[in-house]
């Protein structure tokens, strides 16, 4: 069992890089739609984490 650990390690790195060469890069546009889709996205969870907290602060100060 541990002489085939060596066999599976180089398997893995080999398929990283065939994945690597197949992948391509992105253009400018894709990145900042990403960018701004994942920005919206922390900001909702920020938002509804403060509302969260300020009901809960609310609530718990009566």
């Amino acid at each position: 069992m541990l002489s085939s650990i060596p066999n599976l390690v180089q398997r893995r790195i080999i398929e990283i890089f065939q994945t690597l060469k197949l992948a391509k890069k992105t253009d400018k546009d894709d990145y900042f739609t990403h960018l701004r889709l994942v920005l919206l996205a922390i900001g909702a969870i920020g938002g509804i984490g403060f509302v969260f907290k300020l009901i809960g602060d609310i609530v718990l100060n009566r």
